[in-house]
């Protein structure tokens, strides 16, 4: 299955009911797509230890068979990237998370009402866990904790608050401006043929470089079915 593939039938929906889970899972993050400016900080409202990072949230289609969602961080101090999945067979989030000194933390979690919670298998006594909470869609939290040796209590190490970088952009007289590639709210500009289009982020941007007549040809279908839709309703 090609690219474009891919990406049509998970815009259309046209997954089978075991196919369909990782999209639907991961759209429910898919208000953090884009870019943030974050607040480490050891110790909530102490600026003692805190530092300032940027991260960003965009969709990975590289892996055909299992989209993801990537978080990349610059000068973040627990956190280099992660790469977000979601397991069918075990109904539950997988978070690879690559750490500054070159390390790698497998994590698995799941909602716990709005709060995105994954744990990592116990490694040399310990248990980490990372608690994603996006409060809105400007602002979101990500708790990093772990536990002492050998105890099951969780402890704060600290916590970066994001706020999403610059404004999402509407479409004059209201509304918002469309993701070719996913439908989702999109400030990103690229060209063809002379027409301007949007993207929601890198993953996106580069899908569409790889095949722009075809995302767009997508995209008109579905804007036309939608309002033959609403025609009829």
């Amino acid at each position: 299955m090609t690219t474009r593939m891919l990406l049509l039938a998970i815009i259309l929906g046209q997954f089978t009911a075991i196919e369909q889970a990782p999209q639907e899972q991961l759209q429910r993050l898919g208000d953090l797509i884009g870019e943030w400016r974050g607040t480490g900080q050891v110790r909530r409202g102490s600026t003692r230890g805190a530092w300032r990072q940027n991260g960003e949230f965009v969709w990975d289609f590289s892996d055909k068979a299992s989209p993801a969602i990537r978080y990349i961080v610059s000068d973040g101090k627990l956190t280099t990237e992660a790469r977000v999945t979601w397991s069918t067979e075990k109904e539950a989030y997988h978070l690879l998370l690559s750490t500054p000194d070159e390390g790698q933390r497998q994590y698995q979690g799941n909602w716990q009402g709005n709060k995105l919670v994954f744990q990592s298998e116990r490694n040399d006594g310990l248990i980490y866990q990372l608690t994603l909470t996006p409060l809105n869609e400007k602002r979101t939290l990500v708790l990093h904790e772990k536990t002492s040796d050998g105890g099951d209590t969780f402890f704060r190490i600290a916590e970066v608050g994001y706020t999403r970088a610059g404004t999402r952009l509407a479409v004059p007289g209201g509304g918002r401006r469309e993701c070719v590639v996913t439908g989702g709210t999109a400030n990103t500009p690229v060209m063809y043929q002379g027409k301007t289009y949007y993207v929601c982020c890198s993953g996106c941007k580069q899908a569409f470089e790889d095949d722009p007549a075809g995302i767009i040809a997508d995209f008109e279908a579905r804007l036309a079915e939608r309002k033959a839709n609403a025609a009829a309703n």
